[in-house]
Order: structure tokens, then C-alpha cells, then sequence
């Protein structure tokens, strides 16, 4: 079998399957129902999702991040300041999964299991990775990390709001988001203005920059 058609196989299973996690959760047997949706047999579903539902989610979260990344490639990013190009890809990101509000909900049930911290971590941060990514950012040095963390911070506090926001455009989201990005722009300028004493201080004490 070939990659293109394994992976056609993978996203008819996560289309059919998003609409029945809302009541059955990301479980075995929404991933069955799926396949019978499709039209195919359990072992269809085991050979395209050999982890199970677990597996599923985290490819819907993967095909999320790159469905964001192509939607933010027709914007003129360019033409935008850091932070408005953040907050862009965050609500961008969103919208696209707004229609499964109940699937996200559930998945964040799921990932608060100990058994599945791990994979939760590592999907949080491609997301937030292919955000900083989208906005250009080429930072190499210790900064790649903090800008990563501080926006891990940023977008799963987001997302909790976002979960219950009932105004209309999900307006109220887009204001906590300025107000989290608000928090970070301080965090940033109060590092750089202590970057820049610390270049003042003598010899001796340059060690206290590194620490």
C-alpha cells in the first residue's frame, strides 16, 4: 500500500470519527463506528491507527498545525508585527476546529490521564512550534525554548477559555488572547532591559547572566 493512499485512508477514518467523539469520546468504539461509516473493516482502522483512538487524536492535532500553516501562507504576515502574527495563527488555529468544539474538549479530558501526559506535551508543542514558525520566528539560542513555553502558557490558557466562550465570534477569546500576549510582551521587555544591566555589570559578575 502506498503513503498517499494510507493516508486517504486515515483522514476518511478521522473525518467519520470526529462527529461521534462528542458522545462515545476518543475511544475504541468511535473508531470502530467510524470505520463502518467508511465502509471498512477493523483491521482497516488497526492498519491506519495501529495506537487506536489515542493515535487518531494525535493525527487530527498534526493535520490541524499544517491546515494552520497553509491558511496563514495567503496572509501577508509581512506586513504585520510579531505579536499580531501570533495571535493570527492562535485564533486561526482555533477556527479551524471550532466545528468539533465537544471532540477538543474531550481530547483534553482524555490527556489528563498520566498514561498519555507525554503524547499531550509533545502535541503541544509542535502546535505552539509551528505558531512561532508561522511568525517567522528564527530564533537558535536559549530564546528558541522560552518563546515556546511562554507561548505553551498562552495558547493552553487560551484554549480553556475558548472551550466556554459563548460571544459572538468567539470575541471574548480574541480578548483574553491580547491580554495573555499583553503578559508575555512584559515578561520579554523586562528580560531585555535586564540583558542590557547585566552587559553593564563588571567582568566578575557576568556569570550572573548565564544563571
Amino acid at each position: 500500500m502506498s503513503d498517499e493512499h494510507l493516508l486517504t485512508e486515515k483522514r476518511a477514518l478521522l473525518a467519520a470519527m470526529l462527529p461521534h467523539v462528542p458522545f462515545d469520546g476518543w475511544s475504541a468504539k468511535s473508531l470502530n463506528l467510524a470505520a463502518a461509516d467508511c465502509g471498512y473493516d477493523s483491521g482497516i482502522a488497526m492498519r491506519a491507527f495501529p495506537g487506536g483512538a489515542a493515535e487518531v487524536l494525535d493525527f487530527w492535532v498534526a493535520e490541524t498545525d499544517a491546515d494552520m500553516l497553509r491558511v496563514l501562507e495567503g496572509r501577508d504576515l509581512a506586513a504585520m508585527k510579531v505579536r499580531e502574527r501570533v495571535k493570527l495563527a492562535v485564533l486561526t488555529r482555533l477556527e479551524l476546529v471550532a466545528p468539533h468544539r465537544e471532540a477538543v474538549r474531550r481530547a483534553l479530558t482524555l490527556e489528563a490521564l498520566p498514561q498519555h501526559a507525554p503524547r499531550a506535551l509533545k502535541q503541544l508543542y509542535r502546535t505552539v512550534d509551528a505558531i512561532w514558525y508561522a511568525a517567522g520566528d528564527t530564533a537558535t539560542d536559549f530564546n528558541f525554548y522560552t518563546k515556546r513555553m511562554l507561548l505553551a502558557g498562552v495558547y493552553a490558557t487560551t484554549l480553556m477559555h475558548w472551550l466556554d466562550d459563548k460571544s459572538e465570534g468567539f470575541a471574548g477569546t480574541a480578548a483574553f488572547l491580547d491580554r495573555r500576549l499583553a503578559d508575555v510582551m512584559r515578561i520579554e521587555q523586562a528580560k531585555g532591559r535586564l540583558s542590557k544591566l547585566a552587559d553593564r555589570l563588571p567582568n566578575p559578575f557576568r556569570g550572573l547572566r548565564r544563571a
